[in-house]
């Protein structure tokens, strides 16, 4: 069976990244699965660690779907699947240099091709301030330069590797109703939506311009339990708040110790609770020691 130090890393260095919090998903997720879905793929750190499973014959798992409404995300996990080899060509065209990172930064998207808008991610990703993802209203890109010590760019071993995991997966930009609108029973569905904020100052949801607002939130509860009743199993990560719990009040809710790196302010790095929701699981308030 697969180790956890054996799952592979994700792609892109993501805000609310789950790697560290494998040893607790993982189990959650039945072993033979018509489908799994991730529409809130993100860093997508659980499909990478399931498909190295499933490459190991742990694990079996027909169909895999991932989502997300950041276009640019998606945009680089077309490119590394279908064209990994012309990502790798076009990153050896970047280098670790400031006034290049605002050059790069300051290009508008529209109009490149899934591979520039990889590569483009890829290096602002390696190169931006802590390797935070933020956008503006306008949907643009705006973390300074970071500070490093020759950041790797041009990681091709991981690049392959990511590569092999989205070789079968179906990628989709959109509204995640798009891809839970047709899961049936011995389907799996992962939201790891933008969190709450847990407070009225910390409310950090600019992945993408349109954010995530409580009613989005509400939205999502209510889809979580159409989808339970029709017997998907579905596992939710969110922000330990009241009003997340009472959402979904319903269920087995377990809280969890997560440490995060990533954030725009540097005050509120380090242990945070964090929500686990499980539909499949006996209905009560767990509390998890790391």
């Amino acid at each position: 069976m697969m180790q956890l130090t054996d799952a592979p890393r994700p792609l892109l260095k993501w805000v609310g990244g789950k790697r560290q919090l494998l040893a607790h998903l993982i189990p959650q997720v039945p072993k033979n699965l018509a489908v799994y879905a991730e529409p809130f793929a993100g860093g997508a750190a659980l499909f990478f660690a399931l498909m190295s499973e499933t490459e190991q014959g742990v694990r079996r798992i027909r169909r895999t779907v991932l989502c997300d409404q950041n276009a640019d995300l998606i945009a680089c996990y077309r490119a590394v699947r279908s064209e990994v080899d012309a990502v790798i060509e076009a990153l050896t065209q970047f280098r670790y240099d400031k006034d290049l990172f605002y050059e790069v930064r300051a290009q508008k998207t529209d109009g490149m091709s899934d591979v520039e808008r990889a590569a483009r991610l890829i290096f602002l990703n390696r190169t931006c301030f802590n390797g935070l993802f933020r956008v503006n209203s306008k949907g643009e890109f705006n973390v300074p330069f970071g500070r490093y010590v020759n950041p790797k760019i041009v990681d091709v071993p991981r690049l392959r590797r990511v590569s092999r995991a989205l070789a079968d997966a179906e990628i989709q930009c959109g509204d995640y109703e798009g891809v839970v609108r047709k899961l049936h029973k011995n389907s799996f569905v992962y939201f790891d939506p933008p969190y709450a904020p847990v407070s009225r100052t910390a409310n950090f949801t600019a992945y993408a311009k349109a954010g995530f607002s409580f009613e989005e939130q509400e939205r999502l509860a209510q889809n979580v339990h159409r989808l339970s009743k029709l017997g998907v199993h579905c596992m939710v990560s969110n922000a330990d708040t009241p009003e997340m719990r009472a959402l979904y009040r319903p269920y087995a809710l377990y809280i969890l110790r997560a440490r995060r790196s990533v954030n725009s302010n540097s005050k509120r790095r380090g242990a945070v609770n964090e929500l686990l929701v499980l539909t499949h699981a006996t209905p009560g308030t767990h509390v998890v020691r790391a």
